[in-house]
């Protein structure tokens, strides 16, 4: 195997030139725009230091006690989404089997 076939993708240099020149012009539209990627880092940054994380930022607390706020959290939305899957559930099959018995009639 040569060195350049360590870089073909999918057994073809057309897709590997049509990859890695989108990959160029993304690299090169991300460095004309390079003060607006810088900014909106710096923004994201700002923004992520005023949100509300879901554990305790106290170093004293370890293990599960640490992550209560964020267990809890998953659970209800395990909880929540297992009822809705049942609720999709119930009326689809409530719905199957009333087109079953409308369309029986026509057969």
């Amino acid at each position: 195997m040569s060195f350049l076939e360590f870089f073909k993708i999918s057994n073809s240099w057309i897709v590997t030139g049509v990859v890695f020149a989108i990959l160029a012009i993304a690299g090169i539209v991300a460095l004309r725009n390079a003060a607006l990627v810088s900014r909106f880092v710096g923004e994201v940054k700002g923004e992520l230091r005023k949100a509300n994380w879901p554990w305790e930022s106290d170093p004293k607390i370890k293990g599960f006690k640490k992550y209560k706020e964020l267990v809890d959290s998953t659970i209800v939305v395990l909880i929540a989404t297992i009822l809705l899957a049942g609720f999709v559930s119930m009326w689809d099959f409530i719905c199957t089997y009333v087109v079953d018995f409308i369309t029986s009639f026509g057969s």
